[in-house]
């Protein structure tokens, strides 16, 4: 049986050091932002939950969109 492997030490000047890009900001919107979504199409932007969700009026149909807005995109 071997024993387990030490962890990894890591160089400081090595390239695979690299760290990780911060995620993108949380797109914000407004009432009455235009709006275009992959599935619904275009809205209108009703009400807003900051940081959280937003109410969008797509016109046959009105939905909720949950942060962090993947297919949402302000026109």
């Amino acid at each position: 049986m071997r024993p387990h492997a030490a962890a990894r030490r890591r160089l400081p000047g090595s390239p695979f050091n690299v760290a990780e890009p911060p995620p993108p900001p949380v797109e914000q919107f407004a009432v009455r932002d235009q709006v275009s979504h992959d599935k619904y199409g275009l809205g209108r932007v009703i009400a807003v939950e900051q940081d959280v969700a937003v109410l969008v009026d797509f016109g046959a149909e009105t939905r909720r969109i949950n942060a962090p807005y993947a297919k949402l995109v302000k026109l």
